[in-house]
């Protein structure tokens, strides 16, 4: 058993900073939503032109931002696990977000 998760992280290696960023996106869109309801009653009193300004530049460079500066916190956390579990934890850490977008109705 131990030599299947080792070759299972072997393979998942090299690719982890695309399963970090891949873990931000995905929960940026599980929970994207949040967010906006939030940006929006916030934005809510101001002129429709500001609240559109400010909507744009939030989703162009906050989401892409976020995505950017949380992203190397997520791989180093992804390195820091043991490596007989970290491609088991990459797998279910997927698979959770899977569970999570289905009980939020996305899937």
């Amino acid at each position: 058993m131990q030599d299947i998760l080792l070759q299972l992280t072997r393979w998942l290696s090299p690719y982890m900073a695309e399963i970090a960023m891949t873990l931000v996106a995905t929960i940026l869109v599980v929970y994207g939503d949040v967010a906006n309801k939030q940006i929006k009653s916030f934005l809510s009193p101001y002129h429709f032109v500001l609240r559109t300004l400010v909507f744009v530049l939030i989703c162009a460079f906050g989401y892409g931002a976020f995505i950017l500066f949380v992203t190397p916190f997520i791989k180093d956390l992804l390195v820091m696990i043991p490596g007989l579990y970290r491609g088991l934890t990459i797998v279910l850490s997927f698979l959770l977000l899977g569970y999570l977008a289905e009980q939020r109705r996305y899937i």
